[in-house]
């Protein structure tokens, strides 16, 4: 099928399936999925700039189902999403501005896609080192006696990389709030700022939501509980991505046609996704997400190595 937008030829069956994956994989990891959904369309011929604009329009509407399922099982903090809101929409127009002065050197793919598998490449890495020690740690625990029931076991969310969470929280930059629905009494406002302002730069950077980015972080560096962060970072993803596919529109970098077929597989996806997640405990969910970023930027090599296959 020819999608003039963009100028490409995409099967349409091809482009429901990437949008079923991806919103399997958004409702679970609470992800937009860029680092798949991205990497898919440049693999198939589509210019990076439309590759960018078009997956955050897809996504927008996935979040909304997932981030719904989220919300019913009580894995939001409205409040931090909120705030985070912010700093994302600064960041998003930033990535923006990058991708148009690109456009104007012709090096927009080679750039983008670069950028893509160091990020990509970087989060696997350190959370297959992260999981590793938590795991570690857990059978450090077991064997000096202490025991957990099956119950506790799925609730623990500890990290061995906690004490980063904590020293953030100790930022004495005011304004401080507190999270309670994340457990958290006390952390600096420009904390969850600059937490959200990065995400939102790769956001309108590399396309997506850039949930990949913002969920470890809030993990990592805030210390929000996994499931917390999951939903969270849907919910947020729903306004970055909106403010994200305006701006792209504005500068003629969306095809919104491809954009509607691959929402009709990824609807259905995010709804599964998110069920998923109440059965799984957070270091499991963790490691889980270890190769998926490793599949997005494999694919982005495959394209920048051979090309674009002709349209």
């Amino acid at each position: 099928m020819s999608f003039p937008i963009s100028g490409v030829h995409i099967d349409p069956i091809y482009l429901i399936l990437v949008g079923f994956v991806v919103g399997v994989l958004g409702g679970f990891f609470g992800v937009g999925g860029s680092f798949l959904a991205g990497p898919a369309l440049f693999g198939f011929g589509m210019p990076m700039n439309f590759v960018v604009g078009t997956d955050l329009a897809h996504i927008v509407g996935k979040s909304i189902v997932a981030a719904r399922k989220h919300r019913t099982l009580g894995n939001i903090d409205l409040k931090l999403g909120g705030i985070m809101v912010f700093g994302t929409i600064a960041g998003v127009e930033t990535g923006a501005q990058l991708i148009q002065q690109l456009k104007k050197t012709a090096h927009v793919d080679v750039a983008v896609g670069i950028a893509f598998i160091v990020i990509l490449v970087g989060i696997s890495g350190f959370m297959t080192w992260e999981s590793w020690r938590t795991i570690q740690m857990r059978r450090a625990e077991a064997r000096s006696g202490k025991k957990q029931s099956k119950r506790e076991a799925a609730r623990d969310d500890r990290s061995a990389f906690a004490h980063i969470a904590q020293s953030i929280q100790k930022i004495g930059l005011p304004p401080h709030i507190s999270l309670p629905v994340s457990g958290i009494e006390r952390i600096s406002l420009w904390s969850i700022i600059g937490v959200s302002y990065v995400g939102g730069l790769f956001s309108g950077f590399l396309g997506g939501g850039a949930g990949y980015i913002r969920m470890p972080s809030m993990i990592y560096l805030l210390g929000i509980p996994t499931h917390i962060a999951v939903g969270t970072d849907l919910f947020e993803i729903i306004i970055s991505a909106s403010y994200g596919t305006f701006t792209h529109a504005l500068k003629g970098n969306v095809d919104i046609l491809i954009a509607l077929v691959m929402h009709t597989g990824a609807a259905i996806g995010a709804q599964i996704g998110a069920t998923l997640t109440q059965y799984f405990a957070g270091v499991r969910i963790r490691l889980a997400f270890i190769p998926l970023p490793l599949i997005g930027a494999a694919i982005v090599i495959h394209g920048l190595l051979h090309g674009h296959p002709p349209k």
